[in-house]
């Protein structure tokens, strides 16, 4: 009789967002295949079950999932768990889960905790269609790629960063994707757990006044904004008075206004004169 590859959701920080269920599959099974045993033992360990772990991960993935085929058809129960969260979103498995599929076995999915869902939830910016990203490319070329093909897409957007590059990613998102919010969560469910909202230039500067930046981020945009109409002088020296008193620099601040509205820089910046030019007689009879 065949087994089946449960596909199990654990922490992605707080162990008590584990399920029940997902207790009791891991219990039971024959095997668990995780990417790191030893930051999964401390799991196990923590809810007392013993039993065997064995790695997958991008190197021997190919070989491990011919293993995890047979051990399935000859009746065992497979775990697969990721090192947190939800297995095969930004993790490795895919080749295990197609490998089990195509042998025509069993497969269910045991539901839990998963970091773009709580992200997208806390930020205020979903409630409708998203997208998801995962991690976003490393290289800047790649990543500019990425972010101008999802430019004009009516819906909010989700991204995986490490912290060593999620200013570089800030800045270019704030380029790129002008008008949209943005939330950067960082640390979900755990001790130090932070909320970062703003546009994507005023949380990397957030950041970048930080000694070090540390901790996974996940980070959610909010669909495009809408264009209200033609912008007067008053609304664009307002936009760009807000903007430098949050800390971005008046040329960044004119360069993103340009960006978000179709405008030209020098067309900002006549708006800023004409505004300029209105104010200075009414300030020189005080």
């Amino acid at each position: 009789m065949a087994g089946v590859l449960s596909i199990v959701s654990t922490p992605i920080g707080n162990l008590e967002d584990i399920t029940l269920r997902a207790l009791r599959v891991l219990r039971e099974a024959s095997v668990i295949a995780c990417e790191d045993t030893r930051h999964t033992r401390k799991l196990l360990e923590h809810f007392g079950i013993p039993v065997r772990t064995v790695s997958y991960h991008e190197h021997n993935e190919a070989t491990r999932a011919v293993e995890l085929v047979e051990a399935v058809r000859r009746g065992d129960r497979v775990a697969l768990v990721s090192d947190a969260g939800t297995p095969l979103l930004s993790d490795p498995g895919y080749r295990v889960l197609r490998a089990v599929l195509e042998a025509g076995l069993p497969v269910e999915v045991v539901p839990g905790p998963a970091a773009l869902l709580v992200a997208l939830t806390g930020s205020g910016l979903g409630g409708g269609e998203f997208f998801f990203g995962g991690f976003l490319p490393p290289k800047r070329t790649q990543r500019a790629k990425v972010l101008e093909s999802l430019r004009d897409l009516n819906a909010a957007l989700v991204f995986y960063e490490a912290p060593h590059r999620v200013v570089e990613s800030l800045r270019q998102i704030g380029e790129l994707l002008p008008g949209r919010e943005l939330c950067a969560a960082r640390e979900l469910t755990k001790l130090h757990e932070e909320w970062l909202r703003g546009s994507p230039s005023e949380v990397a500067r957030q950041l970048e006044l930080r000694d070090a930046v540390k901790g996974e981020f996940t980070l959610v945009l909010g669909r495009p904004q809408p264009d209200t109409g033609e912008l007067d002088a008053e609304s664009v020296a307002s936009v760009i008075a807000a903007a430098t008193a949050s800390g971005v620099g008046r040329m960044e601040a004119i360069k993103e206004l340009a960006r978000a509205r179709g405008l030209s820089k020098r067309e900002v910046y006549r708006l800023l004169e004409d505004f300029r030019d209105r104010e200075a007689p009414s300030a020189s009879r005080d």
